[in-house]
């Protein structure tokens, strides 16, 4: 007889999910879970290159994000006051990429509610090699999550998407969500150098007045930001992560680069379905 799990998906003994309506799921050999669409699998490249997937790996590898992850495990850390310190309630993390943040920042707290949601097929079996305790779901989150209405107590963003139409939907009450995203002076330095343009653009009082629309109030808000110096691999690796190097122009002005200071700066944002007013 099917139970329902805690991802909103129906689960039997023989390991396999099915939806409401029928439709059955079997885990891929690499360890993660396919909930793509239809519509989905016909992309030929489903989200981010694999040399890009690679170069994230490697650049989150070499440690220069280690503030950040100090501050967002703290942060992620935080019981919700309906859940309670005994009861760690499900942590969905939207566009977790090849796993590396994820893994950092969530292993030691509750691993069996821990679950990764991303499109590209090469990041995930990249996270799922590392960290076989976790759930890995192949899905777009950009269109319709793949989790019962009320049933997510943490909903995480780190540089990744954030539908906030279905975050609000998943969310049980009194629950949060955690957004990163890159700060106006992050890769200032390469910008301007491979674009001839350093525009130094701040995101999260958009991001804030669209969560406000769902019901989803600003807990807090702060920057992180840190300078390191990099060599000229690191440096390309930065780039190629990004959406920020698609022309080859660009590519060549970086490639041209040794060592160079780098700012890397993040904006960090905490909602919850009860607060209403900004805090900054």
């Amino acid at each position: 007889m099917a139970s329902r799990d805690a991802e909103g998906q129906s689960s039997d003994a023989s390991g396999g999910l099915f939806c409401d309506r029928g439709h059955h799921f079997e885990q891929a050999k690499a360890g993660y879970w396919s909930l793509l669409q239809p519509q989905d699998k016909k992309s030929a490249q489903a989200g981010d290159s694999d040399d890009a997937v690679e170069a994230r790996r490697r650049w989150l590898q070499r440690g220069h994000m280690q503030g950040l992850v100090d501050r967002v495990r703290e942060l992620a850390g935080q019981p919700c006051s309906a859940i309670g310190a005994q009861q760690p309630g499900w942590t969905v993390e939207l566009g977790c990429g090849e796993g590396t943040f994820s893994q950092a920042i969530f292993e030691s707290a509750a691993p069996d509610h821990y679950c990764g949601v991303e499109l590209s097929k090469k990041a995930l079996r990249l996270a799922a090699r590392s960290w076989p305790a976790a759930t890995w779901v192949l899905a777009n989150a950009d269109r319709r999550l793949p989790f019962a209405d009320r049933s997510i107590q943490h909903v995480v963003s780190l540089f990744g998407r954030r539908p906030y139409q279905e975050i609000a939907r998943v969310l049980a009450d009194d629950a949060r969500v955690l957004v990163v995203v890159p700060g106006p002076e992050d890769l200032i330095e390469l910008r301007q150098q491979a674009q001839e343009v350093g525009q130094r653009k701040s995101r999260w009082q958009a991001i804030a007045e669209q969560f406000a629309e769902v019901g989803l109030g600003l807990l807090s808000h702060e920057q992180w930001k840190h300078s390191v110096s990099l060599q000229r691999e690191a440096l390309q690796d930065a780039m190629a992560m990004t959406y920020r190097a698609v022309r080859r122009s660009q590519q060549q002005r970086i490639e041209q680069l040794g060592n160079a200071e780098v700012t890397l700066n993040a904006e960090i944002l905490l909602f919850d379905k009860a607060s209403h007013v900004p805090t900054v």
